[in-house]
């Protein structure tokens, strides 16, 4: 640019800054820019900047609310927000994508789509065996949305692929589903904790939990599937309510 490198100018700019917000993946952690083998050397603000507070607002790209909040938090109380250990503000970064979906009853049901055709993507069915990376991603998607609040990625239909995560380009296919993730996982039974969990009190407690979990999760897919069932009983007058 001019001559000069961009880490020349964003070593000048940095100079004088009081902290350094890196807006969006590609700032934050290198993006796809970086993706195996990075054969450019894409590094990220916080590998080639030091001495200076580094906030970083992941997301490819990030929410615009995210970045405004940011910006206001800091002209209003003359302090940087509250970070987590990636230095990532925890206002906007300190809950998956996957405890605040509204697909998530569906997950705890045990009801997934299957293929991207299903009919049960229309009925909001989860969509982690599709690829969704909600599980694994923090972010404020599904609280904050897109376009003014209008919708997410999950929303329109299609899995969260962990864009604010980093080396999400390297964390295996996008539409294959995650091997595993903390906690028990979504496809364990009450026998495959058995033949694991080891004799002992807290090992009873761990697995009365599960098998309630699961005889919880029985219970909703038993209720969606005979409210649906209701549904199509009823007499086209009644569901419109009678008109």
């Amino acid at each position: 640019i001019g001559g000069r490198t961009a880490l020349d100018v964003v070593k000048e700019a940095a100079n004088g800054a009081k902290a350094i917000i890196a807006w969006g993946s590609c700032a934050s952690n290198g993006c796809v820019q970086s993706a195996k083998p990075n054969p450019t050397g894409a590094t990220p603000i916080h590998k080639v900047i030091s001495g200076k507070p580094i906030i970083n607002v992941p997301g490819c790209p990030p929410i615009a609310e995210v970045m405004a909040g940011v910006i206001v938090h800091i002209l209003a109380f003359d302090r940087l927000p509250h970070l987590d250990g990636l230095g990532r503000p925890k206002a906007f970064y300190s809950k998956r994508v996957h405890d605040s979906c509204y697909r998530r009853p569906f997950y705890d049901a045990g009801l997934f789509v299957e293929t991207f055709d299903d009919e049960n993507a229309k009925k909001g069915y989860c969509l982690y065996k599709m690829g969704c990376r909600g599980p694994v991603t923090y972010n404020s998607c599904g609280i904050i949305k897109w376009n003014n609040g209008v919708s997410y990625p999950i929303q329109s239909g299609h899995g969260c692929i962990g864009c604010s995560e980093a080396n999400f380009w390297d964390n295996g296919p996008f539409y294959q589903h995650l091997a595993s993730f903390p906690g028990f996982g979504i496809e364990t039974t009450a026998d495959t904790i058995g033949a694991i969990v080891g004799v002992g009190t807290v090992a009873g407690i761990a697995a009365h939990a599960i098998s309630t979990n699961i005889r919880k999760r029985k219970l909703i897919k038993e209720e969606i599937e005979h409210s649906v069932k209701d549904a199509k009983l009823k007499p086209a007058d009644e569901q419109k309510g009678g008109e």
